[in-house]
């Protein structure tokens, strides 16, 4: 496949990243000069609160491959990737941070692997966290590889995140899964086809800071494990199991000291710290459940993952005969 036969769309989220837009489309042109004429750049703007809006309709203004996709407010970053796979035109599609911490350069190596013909995926491997701080980088490798442990059927690639290319067939397969609680990761990992993974160093934030902190990222893994594996449903049954059989042990105790030492008055402390042992073991049961239940909630609402207000730029204008036809068809 030539240089000039196909086109590639970036796939960017954000979220209050008004500092590093700019600086984005400035890399993007210097590193990927040699795929300049194929780009498309959609923005997902994922409510943001601050002028990150203005700021990528100037772009839109300089530069007529700038798409922006507008959402209705902020539904966070997997509702806001799914919008912009939604949108994209490429046959290949890229999601990437706005914050340069995935290198354009990279790209290009995507781009040959998956030229190739023989990858329907390319994602990026961080083989150097030093940019993360000490917790985020144990807890990370800890989510991989408790995930990969509970999970029978998808696995992830351990220190791979959202970047990645992706061919147009992966796409419209993504587009296809309905659920609202989205783990993006997990969905890429999912839908399996040929894939192959390229190391790359993971440079700190060009400008800004993270929005996600320890709240939203254990709530995020939650999200994924919950949305893969049904063991910690699971995993209650055999703790019945194993508390019963303790249990039963216990009692065929009780039945031979009395029977060879006479009555036998057991102590308060220990009934109350047996009574409060398997008190807190049901209320943990319970959450699992709940937490089960909650998204089960979720999903037969059947709510759209995401609201878009508008679209502006290349792809509102290539669309926008389209809806007009719809619109007289209609009439």
């Amino acid at each position: 496949m030539s240089n000039t036969s196909f086109r590639l769309s970036l796939v960017v989220p954000v979220y209050n990243e008004e500092e590093s837009i700019d600086a984005f489309i400035a890399a993007i042109d210097d590193e990927l000069a040699p795929l300049k004429d194929q780009l498309e750049i959609v923005f997902v703007n994922d409510g943001s609160r601050d002028r990150t809006r203005e700021v990528v309709e100037q772009a839109i203004a300089r530069d007529p491959r700038v798409t922006l996709v507008n959402l209705a407010r902020n539904f966070g970053k997997e509702a806001a990737l799914t919008a912009g796979l939604h949108q994209a035109q490429g046959d290949a599609v890229v999601p990437m941070d706005v914050d340069l911490q995935d290198p354009p350069a990279l790209i290009l190596e995507f781009v040959k692997l998956w030229q190739s013909g023989d990858y329907d995926t390319v994602y990026g491997i961080r083989v150097d966290r030093s940019a993360d701080t000490p917790m985020k980088r144990l807890t990370a490798g800890g989510f991989y590889r408790f995930f990969n442990a509970l999970s029978s059927q998808t696995k992830l690639p351990e220190n791979a995140g959202d970047f990645r290319l992706i061919d147009r067939r992966v796409v419209e397969a993504i587009k296809q899964l309905p659920e609202r609680n989205r783990f993006m990761k997990g969905l890429f990992a999912w839908a399996g086809f040929r894939s192959v993974g390229v190391p790359y160093e993971r440079p700190a934030r060009h400008a800004g800071e993270t929005k996600f902190n320890y709240w939203k990222l254990w709530n995020f893994a939650l999200d994924g494990l919950l949305s893969f594996s049904s063991w910690p449903l699971r995993v209650w049954s055999y703790v019945g199991v194993g508390v019963s059989a303790v249990a039963f042990l216990y009692i065929l105790k009780i039945i031979t000291q009395v029977i060879f030492f006479g009555i036998d008055v057991p102590g308060y402390a220990s009934l109350m710290s047996v009574v409060l042992f398997l008190g807190g073991i049901q209320l943990i049961s319970l959450g699992i459940i709940g937490e089960y239940i909650g998204r089960m909630f979720v999903e037969v609402k059947q709510r759209p993952v995401y609201l878009i207000e508008g679209v502006y730029g290349e792809y509102a204008r290539r669309t926008e005969p389209q809806a007009q036809s719809k619109e007289q068809g209609e009439a």
